[in-house]
């Protein structure tokens, strides 16, 4: 990893707006390309910027643009879809055929950048009382609050959540605001579960010194409405389809470092009637995770537990790759 100076990026079409970045999230898939390279069939071809969730300020706006202007502090929606294809007309942009997303190979460059231009559409305003940290938020937030609304009502649900990182509390937040009975967590990392349950999880444990399964079940031996597999672990399934009640939903939101397949046990999932579903980062869900942090719903800043300067991105990079320090979400300040 380097920094480098480049050309300042430039307004080309009517509807563009130039970004001052203000502040930028380390993802888990940022981290895997800087680790990795690539993330299954998407592979890094270098030089390429990362960075997706991020906030900032409007810089300079293109003639069409109506609903931003210079000086607004906004969030960035890192998905740009073309609008016109079959998915994007029945209503899921999130899987659009031709998709540009921030920081995602041979679509966009990333946002971890002074500068960058997007449609006026990805811009979404946000009012003085919010934080840019909490804007950035918003981004991993959507994906939980997506997958919350895809999943089952949590009014009154039991349900668990594999892996206390970015996504897993971004599920546990809007679960719990949305009134979810019980929400039990796990993590491999002590000190992502003392979180946890500042935020609100009713029992928490660690797979590397407890077996969760038989832990889990034993304050709910008729197991859990829905399973939120939020890490991307093989162990992390296997564990799901042993906490899922009959007729339950397994979520599978978290990213496979390598793998390539995942493996079920066909025995127990026929039997229960388990309804597996993947989670594609979030669809209509920036705008809403926004609203649930200007209505002090939760306090999604509290995942913010490192910051950094520009300079110092590489030693952000390398705490989040070797799971340093507790770490759950790094910023870095642009």
């Amino acid at each position: 990893m380097e920094m480098r100076d480049v050309p300042a990026p430039e307004i080309k079409n009517p509807d563009d707006v130039l970004i001052r970045m203000k502040i930028v999230g380390v993802c888990g898939s940022d981290v895997h390309y800087y680790t990795q390279g690539k993330i299954g069939s998407q592979v890094v071809e270098y030089p390429f910027t990362v960075g997706h969730e991020g906030a900032g300020t409007v810089e300079k706006i293109g003639p069409a643009v109506k609903n931003v202007k210079p000086g607004d502090r906004i969030a960035v929606e890192p998905a740009m879809p073309c609008w016109k294809c079959d998915q994007c007309k029945a209503d899921r942009p999130h899987t659009c055929r031709k998709l540009r997303f921030l920081g995602c190979p041979k679509q966009a460059d990333g946002c971890l950048s002074e500068y960058i231009v997007m449609p006026e559409e990805c811009c979404l305003k946000i009012k003085d009382s919010m934080s840019f940290e909490e804007a950035a938020i918003s981004e991993p937030l959507a994906i939980g609050v997506y997958a919350v609304k895809q999943s089952i009502p949590m009014k009154g649900a039991k349900i668990a959540i594999l892996g206390a990182g970015p996504i897993g509390l971004s599920v546990l937040l809007p679960a719990k605001a949305q009134g979810a009975e019980k929400i039990y967590v796990t993590d491999k990392i002590d000190l992502r579960l003392k979180l946890a349950e500042k935020m609100g999880a009713d029992l928490t444990g660690n797979p590397d010194k407890e077996d969760i399964v038989q832990k889990f079940t034993g304050g709910e031996p008729l197991l859990f409405d829905a399973v939120f597999e939020c890490c991307g672990q093989q162990d992390a399934l296997d564990q799901a389809v042993g906490l899922v009640k009959p007729g339950g939903k397994i979520m599978l939101i978290g990213i496979p470092p390598s793998m390539k397949h995942w493996s079920l046990n066909v025995d127990l999932s026929r039997r229960k009637e388990i309804c597996i579903q993947n989670v594609r980062r979030q669809n209509h869900c920036v705008r809403p995770a926004l609203d649930m942090i200007d209505k002090n719903l939760f306090d999604a800043g509290s995942m913010v537990t490192h910051r950094f300067k520009f300079k110092d991105t590489k030693k952000a990079f390398d705490l989040v790759a070797d799971y340093k320090d507790g770490v759950v979400k790094a910023m870095i300040e642009i």
